[in-house]
């Protein structure tokens, strides 16, 4: 038995304390568990809403307004432009991933960045802008060539970052085999970028679900544009319901298809030793034809879109500039985004914390309902929170707490994979220093955990920000009377035909996006250790 020496007046027993102990959290484990508990089942609530609304409409009822035509047209719109659309996102945003990372491609570090910049302009202002260009536009080509140029850069960015740090030896390896460099892409290459393939395949046909602005204005009809027509014409009508329920199966069964398609298998490098150098391949001959793709795509997706803004504010002149006018919709965006953000980023912490420091399937089960609500369309969350508000609560019903609250069900993920990543980032061990120095555990937790947490939490913070700034219809269906945002003044004048007087908030809305959409960036290759 060993004998551990104590300072004097102290016993050898109180030398140990707090060793091999977790840090306690700053409000109990319990109290954090609870708060926990708690944002999941209210996260829970429009999945919940979805299930009372179809139990109640009778199942004759909803059988007879599942099964029918204009459902059948709904559903055969909605699967064509994910069949084309999607595909079509994988190969601009794999392959551009891979020119950028892969090749001797001249000025790849511009396009590195310009294959993100789309990101900056939200859907329904890139629709606005080719109707803009080609007025005649319209259907279900139209809709996959204006949702392709949105959303590939959800592919690209993952797949750059994967690319980045994938280590070139296996690459090495295929070749001294005998494998080409296009053998060894599709054999060796391609099935490594498999997760970020289908989680950025799965964020592409979610955003195609929620998307109402950039489909509405080519009259182009999916489940959530004929949603907000049955909800315009009759309130929390049993139809729209219905094609709810609809939409909300859609995306429970993308999310069990991604996970399936993500498979079980092994990414990580096993073994000692440093990352060899990545060896880029030569071009050559393809060198022009690689820059006129790469400058197609930037020119179409970012290119026009901005260049029409542009255009239609010199149209317009000084008119459109009134401050009475666009000041009040940039402060109340501001507003609204600062405190959605703020209150979304304090509501993922006891989440994560559990996550990161009490790791289990509790914690695990926890996580998945948020991300189970966060892949629904903000039309479902909006309208649960209408039918919700006006039964239960009132007195709720178009307040500011209750379009926040909407905020931070539909866009928590955001801040808590941040959080989780830099809580993880934070030793406990320094947590259990300061608590055993006689710390308590609140103040061990502001001086010590919250410090190094602070740039994940500002990171998460920013891109849910960034998603409150371009959200238009659970901010159209739960604003209060009177409110003028970016996105609802810009859809307000470009339904009216105003395209000159939309222009001022597209822009403002781009000029907002484009310092998240390039901390996007920079966070996706920090997390590539670049």
């Amino acid at each position: 038995m060993t004998k551990t020496l104590a300072a004097p007046g102290t016993t050898g027993s109180t030398t140990t304390a707090g060793r091999g102990k977790r840090p306690r959290p700053p409000f109990g484990v319990s109290v954090v568990a609870i708060l926990a508990v708690l944002i999941a089942l209210f996260s829970l609530l429009p999945l919940g809403y979805v299930a009372v609304m179809t139990v109640a409409t009778g199942w004759d009822t909803a059988v007879s307004l599942i099964f029918r035509a204009r459902v059948g047209e709904l559903l055969l719109n909605t699967v064509l432009l994910m069949v084309f659309t999607v595909p079509l996102c994988l190969v601009i945003g794999v392959g551009g991933a891979w020119l950028v990372e892969r090749t001797t491609l001249k000025g790849r570090r511009g396009w590195a960045v310009l294959l993100a910049a789309p990101l900056a302009i939200p859907a329904f202002v890139n629709s606005y802008a080719w109707v803009s260009a080609v007025p005649s536009l319209g259907g279900l080509w139209s809709g996959v060539l204006i949702a392709t140029l949105s959303y590939f850069p959800l592919v690209y960015i993952p797949a750059a970052a994967t690319l980045s740090r994938l280590d070139p030896a296996i690459e090495q390896s295929a070749a001294s085999l005998g494998l080409g460099a296009w053998r060894a892409f599709f054999r060796v290459v391609l099935p490594q970028l498999r997760i970020a393939m289908t989680g950025g395949a799965l964020l592409v046909a979610l955003h195609l679900l929620a998307e109402y602005g950039a489909f509405a204005m080519i009259r182009f009809d999916t489940f959530t544009t004929a949603i907000m027509v049955q909800y315009q014409s009759t309130f929390n009508g049993a139809a729209g319901n219905m094609l709810a329920s609809v939409l909300v199966f859609f995306c429970l069964i993308l999310l069990l298809v991604e996970v399936r398609g993500r498979g079980t298998a092994r990414y990580a490098r096993v073994g000692s030793g440093a990352q060899a150098r990545a060896l880029r391949l030569p071009l050559r001959f393809y060198q022009a034809p690689a820059q006129l793709f790469l400058l197609a795509v930037t020119a179409l997706a970012f290119g026009l879109p901005l260049t029409f803004v542009v255009r239609w504010i010199v149209a317009g002149g000084a008119d459109i500039w009134s401050a009475e006018e666009f000041l009040p919709a940039l402060l109340q965006t501001l507003g609204y985004g600062l405190a959605g953000a703020a209150a979304t980023t304090v509501v993922a912490f006891p989440m994560a914390y559990l996550a990161v420091r009490r790791p289990s399937w509790f914690s695990k089960a926890l996580e998945l309902s948020n991300y189970v609500t966060s892949s629904m369309p903000g039309i479902v969350v909006g309208l649960a929170f209408v039918t919700v508000s006006i039964r239960v609560a009132p007195d709720l019903y178009q307040t500011t707490t209750l379009l926040i609250a909407a905020y931070v069900l539909l866009f928590l993920p955001r801040a808590l994979v941040n959080l989780r990543s830099g809580l993880a980032q934070a030793p406990k061990e320094l947590d259990e220093a300061a608590q055993a120095l006689g710390k308590p555990p609140l103040l061990a937790f502001l001086r010590v955990t919250l410090r190094l947490t602070a740039p994940a939490a500002a990171g998460g913070a920013a891109l849910v920000f960034l998603a409150i700034v371009n959200e238009l219809t659970a901010t159209l269906l739960l604003s209060p009377n009177g409110t003028r945002t970016l996105a609802t003044e810009f859809w307000s004048k470009s339904s009216e035909i105003d395209y000159a007087g939309a222009a001022p908030y597209a822009l403002l809305m781009i000029l907002l996006s484009a310092p998240m959409t390039y901390l996007l960036f920079q966070q996706s290759k920090k997390a590539a250790g670049q």
